[in-house]
């Protein structure tokens, strides 16, 4: 990859340079890797913390994720998606991943919990809590509520890859978040 590749401002331009640098990390580029880090970690960090309890939580995701690159550049496919996107659905996998071991984790007695601050324990309590959440939501409620704060799409890219309406993707958002307030509400 001799020169570091500038973000060019173009959606295109960029998915191009994106997909450019997970070619070259395929091939064990740590440069590419540093440059695909430094274009896309703190969209994936703000997800992150937006999702998990803690920062601490949410770097040690992050990194996770970047490993995971490293790792299996080799399967990245630009026919099915953009970097940024399979970075996202990378990112929403382990985040799923860790609520369900928090999930898990709090089956077993407190006595056994090595976490100690309420704090952790109560986060604990919430990522299970909203994971439970969206699982009640109807099945077009939830690819709506997924796509948008799981992976990051804009409403106009939930419309497109959904194949739905623009107004449609709005409505079913308004109407999943209703139904969160409510169950909020019963609990």
């Amino acid at each position: 990859m001799g020169q570091r590749d500038e973000p060019s401002g173009s959606p295109e331009a960029n998915d191009a340079r994106d997909a450019r640098w997970v070619e070259a990390i395929a091939t064990g580029d740590r440069r590419a890797l540093g440059d695909l880090y430094d274009a896309h970690a703190g969209l994936l960090m703000s997800v992150a913390l937006q999702l998990l309890p803690n920062r601490a939580e949410a770097e040690d995701l992050l990194h996770d994720v970047f490993l995971e690159v490293w790792r299996q550049a080799h399967t990245y496919d630009p026919e099915r998606a953009s970097v940024r996107r399979w970075l996202l659905v990378r990112l929403r996998s382990r985040v799923l991943d860790r609520l369900k071991s928090h999930a898990w984790s709090r089956r077993r007695p407190l006595e056994q919990d090595d976490r100690r601050a309420d704090g952790d324990l109560a986060a604990a309590f919430d990522a299970g809590r909203v994971s439970a959440l969206i699982e009640a939501l109807s099945e077009e409620q939830r690819a709506v509520v997924v796509a948008s704060y799981f992976e990051g799409q804009s409403s106009s890219e939930i419309a497109t890859s959904l194949g739905i309406p623009l107004g449609t993707v709005k409505s079913r958002m308004a109407a999943a978040m209703q139904k969160l307030r409510d169950l909020l509400e019963g609990t």
